[in-house]
């Protein structure tokens, strides 16, 4: 991986742990806040994606349109779970199980579909990234998982972290083999799920706009930052990172997350923690030198 691959997905990690901190925030609006970021998204990004229509240089066939679509439908999964998640469940627990799970299940994609090889120092690697992510969550207290809603937790957390795992495989091999534009490829995604929750909120838009009330900051917010975050991700791997580094990689947010939590939160940071984010830090020196 090349040192500007490195920063790009650096630099998507932290802008990936901003807007999970604002998205939290609004977990209780549900599908109606994914709705409203989308619509931002949308409109935000549009004369980006026209510009590059306009130029002429995309070339649309069959087959892209419909991992376009594939991709939507992917994410518009994984945005309303992990909704849904939040709503019954702790952050601690449903965050650290989908981002852990996620990048166990992309690598095994990447090296079966993509044909992109899994050291055994990656695999350590991995299995490091996914401990430390367990540790920082839990401070080491395993009964985390057995607290009220900790069930839930794990299951709905383990359902994100396989759609986190589908749509890095698809959009991966949508940038990396068939040449889709990074942010056409977000774009349309964001589209499709804007026109799938459409239905929605038109059914009764008075509904809607109470339910976001005192929530449509947090929307522009994530609108924002959350497709700006992933098309770095893409930006990398079309660029040429492997797949199977910039997944795991990705999860420096956790990280990032738990010293925004002490930096801007305030939060109390105990050797657990501390210890957590070391075991996680080992682990992608062990992948980037796979």
């Amino acid at each position: 991986m090349t040192l500007a691959s490195l920063l790009l997905v650096i630099l998507a990690s932290l802008i990936h742990a901003s807007w999970n901190l604002l998205a939290k925030r609004a977990a209780a609006v549900g599908p109606m806040f994914v709705f409203a970021y989308n619509l931002v998204a949308c409109v935000t990004y549009a004369p980006w994606v026209l510009h590059l229509l306009a130029d002429g240089t995309i070339g649309w066939t069959w087959l892209g349109g419909a991992f376009v679509l594939l991709s939507g439908l992917i994410h518009l999964a994984y945005s309303l779970c992990l909704q849904r998640g939040y709503q019954v469940a702790d952050l601690s627990v449903v965050y650290p199980v989908a981002r852990g799970t996620g990048p166990m299940l992309s690598a095994m994609g990447a090296a079966l579909l993509l044909g992109e090889p899994l050291t055994g120092l990656g695999l350590g690697g991995l299995a490091l990234i996914v401990i430390g992510i367990g540790v920082i969550a839990t401070r080491g207290d395993l009964s985390a998982f057995r607290r009220p809603g900790g069930k839930a937790g794990i299951g709905w957390g383990t359902a994100t972290g396989g759609l986190i795992a589908s749509y890095t495989v698809v959009d991966a091999y949508a940038v990396k083999t068939l040449g889709i534009a990074p942010v056409v490829l977000d774009w349309f995604s964001n589209l499709l799920r804007f026109l799938l929750l459409l239905p929605l909120v038109a059914a009764n838009p008075r509904r809607a706009l109470d339910r976001m009330r005192g929530h449509w900051w947090i929307a522009v917010g994530v609108g924002l930052l959350s497709p700006l975050s992933y098309i770095l991700i893409l930006i990398a791997l079309e660029t040429g990172a492997p797949l199977t580094l910039v997944a795991p990689m990705r999860e420096m947010s956790m990280m990032v997350g738990a010293l925004m939590g002490m930096l801007i939160l305030k939060e109390t940071v105990g050797p657990w923690r501390l210890m957590g984010c070391g075991v996680l830090i080992t682990g992608v020196v062990l992948l980037s030198a796979a």
